[in-house]
């Protein structure tokens, strides 16, 4: 038995390879060049990509995406800057969440097991109210949980539960997340 990579074939859709090349072209030429403060132009050039985006969502013209139609992004979510979506599968980013600059949401891997080492997407939720810290890595078909914070420079390889600190490589539990009354600040 040995890895064969001569017998891969790409099951990308011809479909997906033209938008992507679309896409390319878009954010290459006005989502990435687009003043910081555009955030309603990135928004709807989102929209028009395809992507599902929420009112008031911030999305940084450093972020890169691999495929705006399987992203969805809620109300007042807040994407940094240098945020890589690699979006073959869906990435759900839901409202009031924050993923922070140069964290990767990695939405494929590839199988070990097979010969040709195949594609396998899966899709990653991130929570209402949840913090995806600078840096970290965040793997396929993970969901990160209402309220949860994944520290910075984490490796989240299994689900975080709601309302928990995770943090390390692997991403382990720290403490759970209690958020101060607001009163009494």
């Amino acid at each position: 038995m040995q890895v064969d990579l001569s017998k891969y074939e790409s099951r990308i859709s011809t479909r997906n390879k033209v938008g992507r090349a679309l896409w390319g072209l878009v954010e290459v030429l006005l989502f990435r060049p687009s003043l910081r403060s555009l955030y309603g132009w990135r928004r709807f050039l989102l929209r028009v990509c395809g992507a599902q985006v929420g009112r008031g969502a911030l999305v940084d013209p450093g972020v890169r995406i691999w495929a705006p139609w399987n992203v969805e992004i809620g109300d007042h979510a807040w994407i940094g800057h240098d945020v890589d979506l690699y979006s073959v599968d869906k990435i759900i980013i839901a409202s009031h969440s924050i993923v922070s600059q140069y964290a990767f949401l990695c939405a494929a891997t590839r199988d070990i097991t097979d010969p040709q080492m195949g594609l396998v997407a899966a899709p990653i939720h991130i929570g209402p109210g949840a913090w995806v810290a600078a840096g970290a890595f965040v793997g396929p078909g993970i969901t990160v949980g209402e309220g949860a914070v994944v520290g910075a420079r984490s490796v989240v390889t299994k689900d975080v539960p709601p309302w928990v600190v995770v943090a390390g490589n692997p991403a382990r539990h720290i403490k759970d997340r209690v958020l101060r009354d607001p009163a009494s600040t």
